[in-house]
Parts: C-alpha cells; sequence; structure tokens
C-alpha cells in the first residue's frame, strides 16, 4: 500500500518492486489480484498517468507506447490510453520544437536535420515532426 499510495504502479513494476523485497512470487500474485479487485491497481489507470505525465514533459506517441510497452502494459490499453488523451501532438511538437530551437525556421539542411532528429529521439511521429520543423 505504501508504493501505490505515491503513484500509480504497472501491475508488472508493482510485482517485480514487492519480488525484490523478498515476497513470494505466490502471495505477490494474491495481493495483486486482491488490489485489481478492490480498484487500487489498474493498468488502464496506470497507463493515462503515463500519457499525462510524458506528455506534459514533451514526449511524443512513440516514445511514450515505447515506454508502456517496457512495463509490461497490453496494447489495447497503450491504443486507448494514448487516443483517448486531450493531447494535439501536432501542437506539442511544435511547442518542443520552438522550446528547444526558438521560432525561426531552420536556416539550412543541416539545422532542419538537427531538428528532425530530436523530434524523433522524443518520440514524435513524422508526420508531426515535419509539421513542426516547416512551421506548417
Amino acid at each position: 500500500m505504501d508504493l501505490l499510495a505515491r503513484r500509480e504502479h504497472a501491475p508488472a513494476e508493482l510485482a517485480a518492486k514487492l519480488q525484490q523485497r523478498g515476497y513470494d512470487a505466490a502471495a505477490v500474485a494474491q495481493v495483486l489480484a486482491a488490489l485489481r479487485v478492490d480498484g487500487l491497481l489498474s493498468a488502464e489507470r496506470y497507463a493515462e498517468a503515463i500519457v499525462a505525465a510524458r506528455s506534459a514533459r514533451g514526449h511524443g506517441r512513440r516514445r511514450i507506447r515505447s515506454d508502456l510497452a517496457r512495463m509490461q502494459i497490453d496494447e489495447a490499453l497503450i491504443a486507448r490510453a494514448l487516443d483517448t488523451t486531450a493531447v494535439d501532438w501536432f501542437e506539442l511538437a511544435a511547442e518542443v520544437c520552438r522550446k528547444r530551437f526558438g521560432s525561426e525556421p531552420p536556416v539550412d539542411q543541416k539545422e532542419r536535420a538537427r531538428r528532425v532528429r530530436f523530434l524523433q529521439q522524443r518520440g514524435f511521429q513524422f508526420d508531426c515532426i515535419r509539421a513542426a520543423v516547416d512551421g506548417d
């Protein structure tokens, strides 16, 4: 309960933490099942929280999807969390680009490629990147 009081956890993440603390795998599975029934542990709620937090940090859909998949969240839950968010990915990519590079358009191909690479590392899709870099 102390772990859940601090923030949302993915079920796999919570199981790993409990097993690291020396709890038996069978006992951990039983506790996780009880927490799910009580509504205290939810992969869907975790996915929504991660989408909100990571998009607020300026991360794109691809990076968030990768982070959630790494935490063993079901692909359907990931898709639902990403699709139901109020984030405008095009606007977010443009905002992240402006914050990092200013509002001036790239002066040459080298600078344009630098901006594209930066947004790719942040996990934005290419259509969002193109719109942000080209100022569309």
